[in-house]
This record gives structure tokens, sequence and C-alpha cells, in this order.
């Protein structure tokens, strides 16, 4: 090392008042900035976890009354009134999702958002009958409360998985610069 540059690891080097303020200034200035940052991200991710909960409990209902429906009034079998009620809830879903949920987030195109949507919760329908023939076949269990309560497992299950899925590949964020960001 030069005898001509100090080390700033070296006490008393370059610790004038002036320099101490100016990195202190941009340690606060750093410290408010990302504050800020963390304050908007979790305003964002409670408003998306809120509402995400409110068009949830709404399909929710609009599931179990399609089930109930199908299962015990038009006796159809327990997993297609399954299949059934959540096809309908799924679609009112996307596009409370869509409208509510995610809409300050990028717009990638109906089908594409629509298909993975759809996809996703296909993968979550599984989760569900899985639950329901494990109660119904593996239990042989045939009252409306046991089958509820699966199906009400299979829910819970299931929307955990969609929040995930919805918020990382059908609802991309925006990026930084504004542009919609497309993830193939």
């Amino acid at each position: 090392m030069s005898a001509n540059v100090t080390d700033p690891r070296t006490p008393g080097a370059n610790t004038s008042p002036a320099s101490t303020g100016v990195r202190r200034l941009a340690a606060v200035s750093a410290l408010r900035r990302l504050r800020e940052e963390l304050r908007a991200t979790w305003r964002i991710l409670l408003r998306e976890i809120s509402t995400f909960g409110a068009v949830g409990f709404f399909n929710l209902g609009l599931d179990i009354a399609v089930f109930n429906l199908c299962s015990q009034l038009f006796g159809i079998g327990p997993l297609t009134s399954k299949v059934i009620a959540t096809l309908i809830s799924a679609t009112s879903a996307y596009f409370m999702h869509r409208h509510l949920s995610f809409a300050h987030r990028a717009r990638t195109g109906f089908r594409r958002e629509y298909l993975l949507f759809f996809f996703f919760n296909a993968v979550a329908l599984v989760v569900g009958l899985a639950i329901i023939a494990g109660a119904r076949y593996g239990l042989d269990r045939t009252d409306l409360l046991a089958l509820n309560v699966a199906n009400l497992i299979g829910i819970a299950l299931g929307s955990l998985f969609r929040f995930w899925s919805y918020k990382r590949w059908v609802f991309p964020a925006v990026q930084r610069d504004g542009s919609q960001l497309v993830r193939t």
C-alpha cells in the first residue's frame, strides 16, 4: 500500500466531520428507502391476501353449495360432484381474481392466464379429490359431515397452492421499469 493512500480501516483515517456526515446521511437515506419499499411490499401483499381470501370465501360457498346440490339433490357421485363444483367455482374465481385480487399485476393475455389458472386449479382439484376419495373409499364414510370435512380440508390445501401459483405464474408482477413480465 502506498504511503499517500490511507486505509479506511485505520483509526483516524479520513474521519473528517464532513465525510462522516455524508456517509451517515447516505446510510439513513438508504434505510428510509428500504423501509418505504418494505411498507409498500407488505401493503400490496396484505391487500392481495385479504382480497384473495374474500374471493376464496365467496367461491368456497359456491363450491360447497354446488357440491351438495349435485351430490345430495341430484344424486351425482361425490367425485363427479366435486369436479362440477370446481369448474363452476373456478370460473367465477378467475374473473374475480383478475379484476379484484390481482388487478394491479401484469396482464399477459386472457388465453394464457385462463389456461394456467385452470391448470393450477386442476392440480388443486386432484388434491381435493384424493382427500374426498380417501374419506369415501378408504375410510368408507358416506355421511354428509365426513364428506364435507374432507372437502374443506382439500379446499384449504388447494387454496394455499393456488395463492402461490397465481402470484408466481398466472398473474405475474409488473417489472420495475413498467413493462409487463411474461413468464413462459
